[in-house]
């Protein structure tokens, strides 16, 4: 499975953005589909995930800014990121996941300017 990812580019604080990732095949809905993200010189942090009949999952760090959402048939899932701000500036991958089986998609860059 190839993971398609769209949507970054360079927005100023307070702005928005909407990343879009779709599958190259369906992904049953046991997967968790989601976003990661990379800032420089920091780790790998969970940004949101959804799998169905759970709430989605957001970090704290975006709770209440951030929305993620899945179309199960189509296999895609978005991430609607309102008030942005600098510290949100990293590069976003989408994921599905399910027990060992992991796919990444290649990245997008989100730069916010103060």
């Amino acid at each position: 499975v190839q993971l398609q990812a769209s949507g970054g580019g360079l927005v100023q604080a307070g702005g928005s953005l909407r990343l879009s990732c779709a599958a190259s095949r369906s992904i049953s809905r046991t997967y968790t589909m989601g976003w990661y993200r990379q800032a420089p010189g920091k780790e790998r942090e969970l940004v949101a995930s959804v799998i169905s009949g759970r709430p989605p999952n957001y970090a704290d760090s975006v709770k209440g800014r951030f929305t993620i959402s899945r179309d199960y048939a189509k296999s895609t899932v978005t991430l609607q990121m309102n008030s942005l701000k600098p510290e949100d500036t990293a590069v976003y991958f989408c994921n599905a996941h399910y027990r060992v089986i992991v796919y990444w998609g290649q990245g997008t860059l989100v730069t916010v300017s103060s």
